[in-house]
């Protein structure tokens, strides 16, 4: 009965029916980024042919100050990003791991901005910020403080853009840290409490490192993730001001779409793309210095 029903199979059957996938995926990935390669090489403005021009867009880039601080810029990002996603997400996490009543309206309220768009958050953050109508400013200056020029000044623009995108995307790292603290065995921890553990004793020797393959997942992810920073820093600064928070992800932008140099363009995605090749590698590379796989 078992071969009777199988009759009908045929090896190639599975791949006919991944085969509309396989065709998109090498139309729409594969062939991009093959093209794309092959353009970091050339100079192309739209107008003329692509004209093969060797290392030299890379050679531009890493000699020019304006992308070093690019490069700076987006490693700031970064690190202010996954910092910040990590402890908030863990804190927001822990605050709605219980049963009380309304516990899921505050998941939901803490997850809300993440589906939120990217672009409405970016508007609405800058008119909170304006200068001169901003609601943040103006309950300052009733209270007596001097605000500052939160988009306006280079040297806290970055941590204002950075400080958004973190409450924005908290959210979604705390639904990951959330789904790991309720994989952790109750039974473990009323045996702590048992032996006399406090809950600081709890959190930090039991549920941090049982928590720890989530905390390396969430990690590459936010790692990932801090370098796709492109909607915010387009609606609320345009990689201003000066240069202070143009990162790579909108130096692409910049350089594809408003000075039609696609070539360079193609070359910085390259080094982005290496750049975060990279730290992923070692962030895996380091896993098994501090992630408890056994758990």
């Amino acid at each position: 009965m078992g071969k009777h029903r199988l009759a009908w199979y045929n090896p190639i059957y599975p791949w006919l029916l991944l085969l509309p996938t396989l065709i998109g995926l090498i139309i729409f990935r594969i062939l991009p980024i093959a093209g794309s390669f092959y353009l970091s090489f050339t100079d192309w403005d739209f107008l003329r042919a692509p004209k093969f021009i060797g290392i030299e867009n890379f050679r531009e880039a890493f000699s020019n100050p304006s992308f070093l601080q690019v490069v700076s810029n987006t490693l700031l990002f970064s690190v202010l990003y996954v910092i910040g996603v990590m402890i908030i997400g863990l804190f927001l996490a822990v605050l709605v791991n219980s049963k009380v009543p309304g516990v899921n309206f505050f998941r939901a309220a803490f997850y809300l901005p993440v589906v939120t768009s990217a672009v409405a958050v970016g508007i609405i953050w800058r008119w909170i910020l304006s200068p001169n109508y901003g609601i943040l400013n103006n309950f300052l200056q009733i209270i007596g403080i001097n605000p500052p020029f939160w988009l306006g000044d280079k040297s806290i623009a970055l941590f204002t853009v950075s400080f958004i995108q973190v409450w924005k995307m908290s959210g979604y790292y705390m639904i990951m840290f959330l789904a790991g603290l309720q994989s952790i065995p109750m039974s473990i921890k009323e045996a702590a409490l048992v032996d006399g553990a406090n809950p600081r004793q709890l959190f930090f020797r039991i549920t941090l490192p049982m928590l720890s393959p989530t905390t390396f997942f969430v990690l590459t992810i936010a790692i990932i993730d801090s370098f796709k920073n492109f909607e915010l820093i387009y609606t609320m600064t345009r990689g201003g001001p000066q240069n202070a928070t143009n990162t790579l992800v909108y130096d692409v932008y910049l350089n594809a779409f408003v000075h039609y140099r696609m070539g360079y363009s193609s070359a910085v995605s390259f080094i982005l793309l290496l750049g975060v090749g990279v730290i992923t590698y070692l962030n895996f590379k380091m896993k098994k210095r501090w992630v408890n796989s056994q758990y």
